[in-house]
């Protein structure tokens, strides 16, 4: 790790990914195009973004999850999957929001949109908030069907979590169909508490009226068959009907008005002080190369309350920052990887930043863990490279060391949230709250590089055996391993991209550095809303462990 040199100007590369980034977000937020939107206006109806304005309180925080999903497959033709999934406020409350794009091939499932709405439902399970469906789907996109039918994690699992969330864990429901709403797809309103209907414009069924003649010879009109007023006078399917989309809208947040508050985390809130320095200052902290060190505390102090860090041991281990701290008032412990070369005391040897060495893994686990025992939410900064190699690495137990780090942060039981800076890279991506340890909410700078190491390692990683033979040799390496090593560095780069891993997932969403302070402080309170376990997708109360019905 080298630093900058002094005086040299560069353009900020956090600022060059973030315009990237914004004008790819703005696309997407497009749908299907302008015309889709037309013709669903035509009919009367809004169009889904419109939908979820409507739905949200005015000027409220809105964070959404999954805008990137797919993104990059299906030759540009399926925008964020076709659903628009994330967490905001309706009537005051924190909720999740799941709305079908039906200006992207009439809000058919493709494989992403399940795992979107499973994410969307495990955030309201974890958090225990209300999740709101805006229904309007064709139901299964046919020709992809093999990724969305079956499996673990097909579309089943929604209909799983719909149960969960109704039968154990109480977590409201409301569902309103705003168009199509056919096949397995009906079973999402049908599992949640309440259904909302809009006269002639929606349609709920097994089966459209063209499988019902293919099937049973019988023909019949759309309304007829799943109507809104079929539904709400003759089947008793649905529960209340609208006479149009802004009524149903209305009435929607009318009925989150009145549902009740569960018990949430008695937090010591305070007043919020703004951060030492300006959010916007990120960019030029943030070096040109992603090689090259900065200050991570110089970062914190754009995020935390008047960059304040009550730090933990602060002269042991100082690879790795952790401290107590405050987000507009709310108590946060902060762990963070600090970069550069982080000289020792003594004779010791100087250490890399970014790198968790054996004495700064049972640090941070200590921290952890008195953290958990203080129930306070633990925010993760990423920018690590991974845990130390080598012999005098192994001989400190190194392998202990990391395992305990990890078990700390999986089996925490607060809260959990990620910020990937720059690196997020093999296992210290892993004990760094990594996506398969079930962190609240994971976030990205349009910097975010996540790969289990970085190109040029991966290079030696493959082909070192043949570059030792031809440098010994004093030799050219021959031009298929060349072409070989020129592929995988473009792989990884490609991989590495935050847009590589927001299209499959693999963080919620990507934000800028200005708006992350804000976006903090509202998952901090969305977070706060349930005051039990924050483990896994969902804990079952003890009732569902002993096996009784609530």
């Amino acid at each position: 790790m080298r630093p900058e040199p002094a005086g040299a100007r560069r353009t900020s590369r956090l600022r060059g990914l973030t315009d990237e980034y914004l004008a790819l977000a703005d696309q997407l937020r497009g749908g299907g195009g302008a015309k889709r939107v037309a013709k669903m206006h035509h009919k009367g109806q809004l169009s889904p973004r419109e939908r979820v304005a409507r739905l949200l309180d005015p000027g409220a925080p809105w964070f959404e999850v999954g805008l990137l999903v797919a993104y990059d497959r299906y030759a540009g033709e399926a925008p964020a999957a076709g659903v628009i999934t994330g967490v905001g406020v309706v009537s005051g409350r924190e909720v999740v929001v799941v709305a079908n794009d039906a200006t992207v091939k009439a809000g058919s499932w493709w494989p992403e949109t399940i795992t979107k709405i499973l994410r969307a439902q495990e955030i309201a399970m974890r958090e225990r908030i209300p999740i709101l469906y805006l229904v309007d789907s064709a139901g299964v996109n046919l020709p992809h069907q093999g990724g969305v039918f079956p499996g673990q994690y097909g579309a089943a699992r929604i209909f799983y979590y719909n149960s969960i969330m109704r039968r154990y864990l109480h977590v409201p429901q409301v569902a309103a169909v705003m168009g199509s709403c056919v096949a397995g797809g009906a079973y999402l309103p049908a599992l949640s508490d309440v259904i909302f209907m809009v006269d002639g414009t929606s349609f709920m069924g097994l089966g459209g009226p063209n499988l019902v003649k293919g099937a049973t010879g019988q023909v019949v009109d759309a309304e007829s068959l799943g109507g809104a007023k079929t539904h709400t006078t003759t089947s008793g399917v649905a529960h209340y009907r609208a006479a149009n989309d802004e009524e149903c809208l209305v009435r929607m947040r009318e009925y989150v008005a009145r549902l009740p508050r569960p018990v949430a985390m008695a937090q010591a809130v305070i007043a919020s002080r703004p951060p030492k320095s300006d959010p916007a200052a990120i960019y030029d902290i943030l070096p040109h190369d992603h090689r090259l060190s900065y200050d991570m505390r110089q970062v914190l102090d754009c995020l935390l309350d008047e960059g304040v860090l009550d730090e933990f041991q602060p002269d042991r281990a100082r690879e790795v920052l952790c401290g107590h701290a405050r987000i507009e008032g709310r108590p946060v412990a902060v762990i963070a990887n600090q970069r550069g070369i982080i000289k020792a005391e003594g004779d010791a040897r100087p250490r890399f930043g970014g790198i968790i060495y054996a004495e700064s893994a049972e640090k941070v686990a200590y921290f952890i863990e008195t953290a958990n025992r203080e129930q306070l939410p633990i925010l993760f900064v990423q920018d690590v490279s991974g845990f130390m190699i080598g012999p005098e690495a192994e001989s400190e137990g190194i392998i202990r060391a990391g395992a305990h780090f990890v078990e700390a942060m999986a089996t925490a039981m607060v809260p959990k949230f990620v910020l990937t800076v720059n690196h997020a890279s093999g296992a210290g991506y892993y004990a760094m709250a990594g996506q398969g340890f079930d962190p609240d909410f994971i976030l990205s700078w349009p910097t975010g590089r996540m790969a289990v190491m970085e190109g040029e390692a991966a290079v030696m990683a493959v082909h070192g055996g043949a570059l030792e033979k031809a440098q010994a040799a004093k030799r050219p390496v021959e031009p298929a391993t060349s072409k070989a090593m020129t592929l995988l560095r473009s792989d990884f780069e490609s991989q590495l991209d935050a847009r590589y891993a927001a299209a499959r997932g693999f963080v919620d969403a990507i934000i800028t550095a200005e708006e992350t302070r804000d976006m903090l402080a509202f998952l901090l309170r969305v977070a706060a809303s349930y005051d039990g376990p924050h483990l896994g997708p969902f804990v079952l109360p003890a009732l569902a462990h002993a096996g009784m019905t609530p």
